[in-house]
């Protein structure tokens, strides 16, 4: 095993310490990151666009500055930045033709953040076109592979982000999550992903400025290491009206506390979408694993009668709002479900509308109660295990056929609508090694107590350790 070997198998924390002693320096860390990058990523194209010359500056820099004894500071790390994120003077294509060559002068707020914090980034991660699809695939630089097996499909939009992670090219990668985006490549690829409340990770400065469906977050192996990056990622922001303070104690402090949940919610399907059975039973099971910590765990959930109807409207809403001048203006560039998605919010009424609103409204009302009864609410993060890269987006489950390509998602999409955080954490393996996720969900703003929570679980699983493997073109589908 070569020391580059042994680099790219640390966790993000073992790396930062490693960092921080100075046992190690950000150099041999970008060198590391761009060794693995050529020796695996030919193989599943994660890693689509790289800042070698960038990285390596930034490096120098943080090697010649005194060491930040910040809790937040990533001393060096370097990570992925999804291909819907702005990184200045780094091609930024949002996995589009008609943006195949931009590149942009300012960067993502979220990514000024990471790096002010010690963050070099390495590359961009691959993801669909405007990020729209839970297949990650785009005509600039085509699929991106699951390295569990790479005739499977890596789940979106932030697949580039989760196989990165998978296959040790990152320690750490951000990911965005409007309907699952973030927690169905973590599923996918058994990795871990954060969807955190609303203003907890920063962003802009383009977009629409109040929009609560759409949210960045961190992308890791371990919990620990979630906890890490969001430490890095959160705080408030003049630019960003909703974003949130600080927390007082760090998020990696607060997984490290390892407090398990006193009583645990579990639903195979929410009541309102059909589930594979061995997903549902990889996922009770995992769930189940909590009982070993004390904790009392029961079938029960909110109530998501009509909540896919209503994040359907207010997603179509939104594309509509944003990509209204692309529609206008570069029809002819875009994908079929990207204009169908902006033609729906513009023929969507005022009715439509105001009945999403109220029904959210409802729904927030109905979780804040049933979270005065358990502290976690645990589910599938995916419906089904990954499928062939062919397979654009899942058609039926269980017989029950979906009727576009953002209906299969409503595991995912519903909670959403709650504006809680949703922990995606590997929970085994179908019997013909596919993997399989839950989504643990926690309360309104408790990324704290939700990442010890998830600490308790991913431990008493043992799963953590299985990754970063070798991509992998030969296991039974």
């Amino acid at each position: 095993m070569s020391a580059f070997d042994e680099l790219i198998r640390l966790t993000a924390c073992e790396a930062v310490e490693r960092l921080r002693r100075r046992e190690v320096s950000p150099l041999d860390l970008v060198e590391a990151s761009l060794a693995r990058i050529e020796a695996v990523d030919g193989k599943v194209n994660a890693m689509v666009t790289l800042c070698p010359e960038r990285a390596r500056d930034q490096a120098r820099q943080l090697m010649a500055a005194k060491p930040d004894e910040d809790f937040r500071w990533l001393a060096g790390l370097p990570l992925a930045v999804k291909d819907l994120n702005d990184v200045a003077g780094v091609r930024t294509t949002y996995g589009s033709p008609i943006f195949a060559d931009h590149v942009p002068d300012r960067s993502d707020i979220m990514v000024e953040r990471l790096e002010e914090r010690g963050g070099i980034t390495i590359g961009k991660s691959n993801t669909p076109e405007f990020g729209a699809g839970a297949n990650t695939f785009n005509e600039v630089f085509g699929e991106t592979l699951n390295p569990w097996d790479t005739r499977l499909n890596a789940g979106g939009s932030s697949g580039g982000a989760a196989v990165a992670l998978a296959t040790g090219q990152v320690w750490l990668a951000t990911g965005s999550d409007l309907g699952g985006s973030l927690r169905t490549p973590a599923s996918f690829c058994s990795v871990v992903g954060l969807r955190p409340s609303p203003g907890r990770v920063a962003s802009g400065p383009d977009g629409m400025k109040f929009d609560t469906m759409g949210v960045n977050g961190p992308m890791a192996r371990t919990v620990e290491d979630i906890g890490l990056m969001l430490d890095a990622m959160a705080g408030w922001h003049i630019e960003d009206p909703l974003s949130l303070d600080e927390p007082a104690i760090g998020f990696r402090e607060s997984a490290r506390r390892r407090q398990a949940p006193k009583r645990v919610a579990f639903s195979p399907d929410f009541g309102i979408t059909p589930v594979n059975r061995e997903t549902r039973a990889i996922a009770e099971a995992a769930a189940r694993r909590l009982e070993e910590a004390g904790a009392i765990v029961e079938e029960a959930c909110p109530d998501f009668a009509g909540v896919p109807e209503a994040f359907q409207t207010l997603r179509a809403l939104s594309y509509a709002a944003g990509m209204r001048d692309l529609l206008e203006t570069r029809r002819d560039g875009l994908k079929p479900d990207v204009i169908w998605n902006i033609e729906k919010g513009r023929a969507l009424n005022a009715d439509t509308i105001g009945t999403a609103m109220l029904r959210r409204s409802k729904l927030y009302e109905d979780i804040a109660a049933f979270f005065s009864r358990y502290d976690v609410l645990i589910a599938p993060a995916a419906c089904t295990p990954p499928l062939g890269i062919e397979q654009r987006w899942v058609r039926e489950v269980d017989g029950t056929v979906f009727e576009n390509y953002v209906d299969w998602l409503k595991i995912a999409s519903v909670i959403t609508m709650t504006s809680c955080p949703s922990l995606a954490l590997p929970a085994g393996f179908t019997g013909d090694g596919r993997p399989v996720g839950v989504q643990i969900v926690g309360k309104p703003r408790g990324e704290a107590a939700l990442l010890s929570a998830g600490m308790v679980l991913e431990e008493l699983l043992g799963l953590s350790a299985l990754v970063p493997i070798e991509p992998n073109p030969r296991a039974g589908a």
